[in-house]
């Protein structure tokens, strides 16, 4: 019998190379929804960047085709609003940034591996807990 192997997850470290914190345990964010912006290999959509979400960024990912606000009660997904702190795609984040709509982000609960996308200057000018 062949068994799957499961990717490990990456260390968690933030994007300044400490401890990663927790992003939020109110509404239960991350890929592992564990609380924390941690990842592994599986997760392809790089759910790395903690941002502090703002209604003009939900309007824009749903305009974008992610509406993240409505609730999906058949996933026991509760909606996001403006003030939910939420583990982004890295990517969608980088869109929203070059499109002049990138929410706060929190650096220090944002993963390392945000940084094979996000250029680090890009998070620290948008950083909410380093001011």
């Amino acid at each position: 019998m062949m068994s799957v192997k499961q990717t490990e997850k990456e260390p968690s470290i933030n994007a300044l190379g400490s401890e990663l914190l927790p992003c939020s345990a109110g509404p239960v964010t991350g890929y592992y929804r564990d609380g924390c912006c941690n990842t592994c290999e599986q997760d392809v959509g790089s759910h790395t960047v903690c941002c502090i979400l703002t209604d003009e960024f939900l309007d824009y990912s749903k305009s974008k085709g992610n509406d993240l606000s409505t609730p999906r009660p058949e996933f026991g997904f509760e909606g996001l609003k403006g003030g939910d702190q939420w583990c982004l795609c890295a990517s969608r984040w980088l869109q929203a940034y070059e499109d002049g709509v990138a929410p706060k982000v929190a650096i220090l609960s944002t993963h390392q591996k945000a940084l094979d996308i996000v250029p680090l200057a890009y998070l620290k000018k948008h950083a909410a807990d380093l001011h």
